[in-house]
């Protein structure tokens, strides 16, 4: 717009944007795990044009950037279902694990892939490279065709062996991040049991290796009940890294060494996350006397150096709010950031100049500042007199001004987990909406990641309750303020998400809408038909089962459907693993019973989460004109209308 044009006045919610959803089907490429090799960077990125597929790209300073795996290679696991650490590189050698065909796959410099495995009857992460005896360390996920739960291991493939892989550890329910010392004789990882999870209780172990590379007189290291270990790494002095919040209730960092621990930092922030997928990493050792980290207070992440002599943390001025993947070898470091103002991309950072650049950016949209709203963090009080957090964000649009005296409709948005987190950082799902018109409250309800241990147990035997209190009493905080219109409040989520939205439309009436991204409806439904990383988790969030079979289906919208009173619109990968169609199905033939305003989106070849970009698209476009329809907002142009059962009804 140029200066001499006035903003047109249009109601909040029907404001053109250039904020498409075909930008953000394009540009919704998924930038993934890091590697550094020499002064070479690696990273996965996700193609939504190319069906979803993921590929491995190859930058350096002196050459060119390249794709190394081109179509049909898939570089993902399907371990523990959600996957992550497909790939890893050494010496100019990338191993990766092809979903295809489930294989594990190499590619010596200068060549193409080539197979080194011969069992696609696995599923294959965490990958690590054993220099010493020229060999693959990974974790390995056994499935069986009977109904025994899939098995766990930490497993080692031979170079140009029979391409079977032979089993290092086994017993446990769960394992992660195999790492071998620089001198090939010890190997740590993380191990776990039902039912905890990643973030409740896990072991850090380690064991010397013998002369075939077999670990013997495996040891605890730390870690146990009510203690979360995070991203073992060893450093170049023999020393074992670590993160913990085995102390004060936050994610720190700790080292072991001479069979002592030490505690390397000390703040009231967090320098770990939640592992729902392999290869998380949010520290790296720069040097022998340097460790380069990420951590987050308040929802909003800085980079920082710890000295590891003198422990001194000094934080790094960049523009960056949400930093993950931080890697680092000697002068060479990276991670994923994204700014209030840029969506992610992948970054190289100069360890020394504190200097960086940006070389890989997640779309090639340039978006005007214009239309783009900047989250204020927010906290408000809500249920047992506990606070609550979240990022809210206004409608901004340069080309546009709402009538005066009249407020925006309000989606609460509901992350995944539960115990997630959401940032301050630009995202394009969110600006598509403020852009629009629409203010956004992006929560991080009790339970989710970022605020201390004490803050995500919050939600333990409470799912369903608190999280959903959360959305209601942020709503109404931003009524009270008066910031939102409180006729035309919606609610959207995914996953554990849309079990919150599906909680609070079925038990409560303050939502007039909402969109449910493959959400849960029934619990105990879930607890029985879904995968073995999950299965144990509603024992803490809900209650043990089958001793509390009630309560699961006292908190379950499918068993109080006579309550729901308002529309709501669903989205469903029928591949879904996670979470199984039925789940959705069974709510969406309740509100048809009762002849509420119900609309069902399918996609065939999508499982948990969209991948392809025309299904990100129609998703998008189909909950934009569901919300204009049910709260009688101008109705968007060039969208194909989803059909909508009973809205005349």
């Amino acid at each position: 717009m140029s200066n001499n044009t006035l903003p047109k006045i249009a109601e909040y919610g029907s404001w053109q944007s250039p904020i498409t959803s075909e930008i953000i089907a394009a540009g919704s490429m998924r930038l993934g795990n890091i590697h550094i090799d020499g002064d070479t960077i690696y990273w996965t990125e996700n193609r939504p044009s190319e069906g979803g597929r993921f590929t491995i790209m190859r930058w350096s300073a002196d050459a060119a950037m390249e794709m190394l795996t081109p179509a049909p290679f898939n570089v993902r696991t399907r371990a523990h279902e959600y996957g992550g650490n497909a790939f890893t590189v050494r010496n100019g050698q990338v191993f990766f694990v092809n979903d295809t065909d489930r294989q594990v796959y190499r590619i010596a410099p200068g060549g193409t892939p080539e197979v080194i495995s011969d069992d696609n009857s696995q599923a294959y992460a965490d990958l690590c490279w054993d220099e010493k005896r020229d060999r693959l360390v990974m974790v390995r996920e056994t499935h069986f065709e009977d109904e025994r739960e899939p098995e766990d291991q930490i497993v080692a493939l031979q170079m140009n062996g029979t391409g079977i892989a032979e089993t290092l550890l086994s017993g446990n329910d769960f394992y992660s991040n195999p790492v071998m010392n620089d001198a090939g004789d010890k190997l740590a990882w993380i191990t776990w049991h039902h039912p905890n999870m990643p973030w409740n209780a896990t072991e850090l172990w380690m064991a010397d290796l013998d002369d075939k590379g077999a670990p013997v007189s495996p040891r605890k290291i730390a870690g146990g009940a009510d203690v979360s270990v995070f991203q073992p790494q060893w450093g170049a002095d023999g020393a074992l890294y670590f993160v913990s919040d085995q102390e004060n209730g936050w994610w720190q960092i700790y080292r072991w060494r001479n069979g002592e621990i030490e505690q390397m930092t000390d703040l009231s922030a967090e320098f770990g996350l939640p592992q729902w997928v392999f290869g998380m990493s949010t520290y790296a050792l720069q040097d022998a006397n340097t460790l380069l980290a990420a951590y987050t207070q308040n929802g909003s992440w800085q980079l920082a150096t710890v000295d590891l002599q003198s422990r001194a943390i000094e934080t790094i001025e960049l523009p960056f709010n949400d930093i993950t993947q931080v890697r680092a070898s000697g002068n060479s470091a990276a991670f994923l950031g994204a700014s209030a103002t840029a969506p992610e991309g992948v970054i190289s950072f100069d360890p020394v100049t504190k200097s960086y650049e940006t070389l890989r950016k997640s779309t090639k949209a340039i978006i005007s500042t214009g239309f783009i709203s900047i989250a204020k963090p927010i906290s408000f009080m809500s249920g047992a007199g506990q606070e609550a957090h979240g990022f809210s964000y206004h409608p901004q649009n340069e080309n546009y001004l709402a009538p005066a005296g009249t407020r925006p409709p309000l989606i609460v948005m509901c992350h995944g987990g539960p115990t997630g987190a959401t940032s301050s950082a630009f995202r394009f799902k969110i600006q598509y909406w403020t852009s629009r018109g629409f203010a956004v409250l992006d929560l991080n309800y009790r339970g989710s990641t970022g605020y201390g241990r004490k803050y995500r147990n919050l939600l333990d035997g409470k799912w369903g309750i608190a999280d959903v209190e959360d959305c209601i009493n942020g709503a109404s905080f931003l009524v009270e303020q008066n910031m939102v219109n409180p006729d035309q409040l919606a609610i959207t989520g995914g996953s554990a998400g849309g079990f919150t939205v599906l909680a609070a439309l079925t038990f409560f009436d303050t939502f007039k809408a909402g969109a449910s991204y493959y959400g849960i409806s029934d619990l105990e439904a879930l607890s029985l038909d879904t995968h073995k990383f999950e299965s144990r988790y509603n024992d803490r969030l809900v209650a043990p089962y089958p001793a509390r079979k009630d309560i699961y289906k006292e908190r379950s919208p499918i068993h109080s459907t006579d309550q729901l009173s308002s529309p709501i619109i669903f989205f469903q990968g029928l591949e879904d693993k996670v979470v199984p169609p039925t789940q959705a199905e069974n709510m969406v033939n309740a509100l048809r019973e009762k002849k509420l305003p119900v609309a069902y989106i399918t996609f065939p070849e999508e499982g948990h989460g969209f991948r392809k970009a025309e299904n990100i698209k129609k998703a998008l476009d189909c909950e934009l004109y569901f919300y204009a329809k049910i709260f009688g907002l101008a109705l968007p142009e060039g969208i194909e209308p989803p059909e909508i059962e009973n809205l005349d009804a």
